[in-house]
């Protein structure tokens, strides 16, 4: 571009400009004339020529300082010998219009950051749910840097309280993965209260990172991450999966701050025929109930033995008990249920049932 298309279009770009001091002269000739103020009419003009600049993509500090020029290049003329207004009613005058100018601007600033959140939040939305027409959703995706071709995973937060999009949390968070990351396409964003992070799914480090800042952030949250799926619809599979992941952690009162659908899979297997398992956790365990005490304290008993690799004095330790209180109460287990929990041949079954027994609520609920 040569210096004269140069010239021509910094012309052109002041030319517009101008046209947003419509009446500007005559307000300050008024303040200068009579030393009066702005009216309504001439206020609410200046703020919608301020809208008007906003949406047209002008900036703000060079707007004031076209105002400010012009009051400069005004200012010999509107201070006539005649007039009653004095310098201090002009300059009030250009307080007055450049602050409702500004206003407008402002307003208009607002109203479009709303309107962006709201397609934010719909996209966001439709996306999660799977809502939408995949082809329209793909497109809407590019805008807020997802490439829906690609496979991508999701990992889900969940915190000691609710975090919407203004959380500081949420600002930290997202803020701690660009300062890493960069423009890399990755979308952080809340749901249900809790943070959410899509990130492509060959990218573990970024989900890695994210659910050690979102543990830090929210002093101890627990952190789910879904397997990566290719496609629109591949996002929704994965952030179910995470959610999913999240409630068995719950149930089966996993102790992990971060957890990994993948290593999970074996627990939607189970559950997948409920009443089957049903009848497994009341025929294996269901005696429990007769021991002194109920069912609860030899299911954790169980819990604690497997959870050690069944070393009776791993299990004996996390339980707070001796070795032989330990013993005695798989031996009462064995008596009343017919299973040796020490022999690999009931073994399977037995913690199959305490796993299922843990997914149904049992006993504290009737399955």
């Amino acid at each position: 571009m040569t210096d004269q298309q140069t010239d021509q279009r910094t012309e052109q770009r002041t030319d517009r400009q101008e046209a947003y001091l419509d009446g500007y002269a005559a307000i300050l000739a008024g303040a200068a004339g009579t030393g009066r103020r702005l009216t309504r009419d001439e206020l609410e003009e200046r703020r919608l020529l301020g809208e008007q600049a906003a949406e047209a993509g002008h900036s703000l500090r060079s707007l004031v300082r076209l105002h400010l020029d012009a009051t400069r290049t005004s200012w010999p003329g509107t201070m006539t010998a005649s007039g009653t207004g004095t310098a201090d009613s002009v300059l009030a005058a250009v307080t007055q219009a450049v602050d409702a100018f500004a206003e407008g601007y402002e307003r208009a600033q607002r109203l479009a950051v709303r309107q962006e959140e709201a397609a934010r939040r719909e996209f966001i939305d439709d996306l999660l749910y799977g809502r939408s027409d995949l082809g329209r959703l793909a497109e809407r995706a590019e805008r807020f840097g997802l490439v829906l071709s690609r496979a991508h995973a999701v990992a889900v937060a969940e915190g000691p309280e609710a975090y919407d999009d203004t959380a500081p949390v949420t600002r930290f968070v997202e803020t701690a993965l660009i300062s890493r990351f960069g423009d890399r396409r990755i979308l952080i964003t809340t749901k249900n209260g809790q943070l959410i992070c899509i990130a492509p799914g060959d990218q573990d480090d970024v989900l890695t990172f994210f659910a050690k800042q979102a543990y830090a952030a929210t002093d101890g949250s627990r952190v789910a991450i879904g397997r990566p799926q290719t496609g629109a619809g591949g996002v929704v599979h994965s952030y179910e999966e995470a959610l999913s992941t999240l409630e068995l952690a719950e149930r089966l009162e996993l102790d992990e701050p971060v957890l990994h659908a993948a290593d999970l899979l074996v627990y939607p297997v189970l559950t997948r025929d409920r009443q089957a398992m049903a009848d497994l956790v009341v025929s294996v365990l269901g005696p429990l109930r007769g021991a002194r005490g109920g069912a609860e304290p030899l299911l954790r008993t169980l819990e604690a033995y497997f959870d050690a690799g069944c070393t009776a004095a791993e299990a004996a330790r996390r339980l707070t008990l001796s070795v032989r209180a330990l013993t005695y109460r798989l031996d009462r287990i064995h008596q009343l249920t017919g299973a040796n929990p020490a022999d690999p041949v009931h073994r399977y079954t037995l913690q199959t049932a305490v796993i299922g027994a843990r997914l149904l609520g049992w006993p504290a609920q009737e399955i």
